[in-house]
């Protein structure tokens, strides 16, 4: 594909989308360790289940006006009625099982914290503090194992592909496609 400024990307980035061009660049696969980051980038991708990144990315915004900023207290205390006042915001993805899902997830991330005094040692634990480079398409074995303990903590719309998709986007799996400029 030709980009404007010559530097080839992975085939998934939209080049009609600036914003997407730029989360590319800057943002995938760079290594988070910022809890509060590693919240949002969470959240984020459990409402991407069935829709592409690039939806969710272009509501950024959005959610994070709808969601309080991703303040992880704010958010654990949501009730009822906060869930259903998110169900009909236009601006973000309305989807009642995903929102609950968000609130649910977020008091497993608190509880998650508290054991592991943050949720970027819980995260990078599992290797060992260290970036994993491959591209293995939607799933791996570390996918499967940190998903099915999510699940077994009590969390919701974290199935191996969406958790394999967090990794990448938090910088756990560094997938830069084969001729990306980024490729290492």
């Amino acid at each position: 594909m030709e980009w404007k400024d010559g530097k080839c990307r992975c085939r998934w980035a939209n080049p009609k989308n600036e914003r997407y061009i730029r989360y590319h660049d800057e943002e995938w696969g760079v290594p988070v360790h910022d809890d509060h980051k590693l919240f949002e980038m969470l959240i984020l991708e459990c409402f991407q289940a069935g829709l592409t990144w690039e939806c969710v990315l272009n509501k950024q915004d959005a959610f994070r006006k709808a969601f309080d900023e991703f303040d992880l207290e704010k958010i654990c205390a949501y009730d009822e009625t906060k869930e259903a006042e998110l169900k009909n915001n236009p601006n973000i993805i309305r989807n009642g099982r995903k929102i609950h899902a968000a609130v649910q997830n977020a008091k497993v991330y608190r509880d998650i914290q508290e054991e592991y005094g943050s949720f970027s040692e819980y995260l990078w634990h599992w290797t060992e503090g260290k970036v994993v480079y491959e591209n293995t398409g939607t799933s791996s074995p570390l996918s499967d194992v940190i998903s099915a303990d999510l699940k077994k903590r009590g969390m919701s719309f974290v199935g191996t592909t969406i958790i394999y998709a967090y990794l990448q986007a938090v910088g756990v799996v560094y997938a830069h496609e084969e001729g990306c400029y980024l490729q290492k």
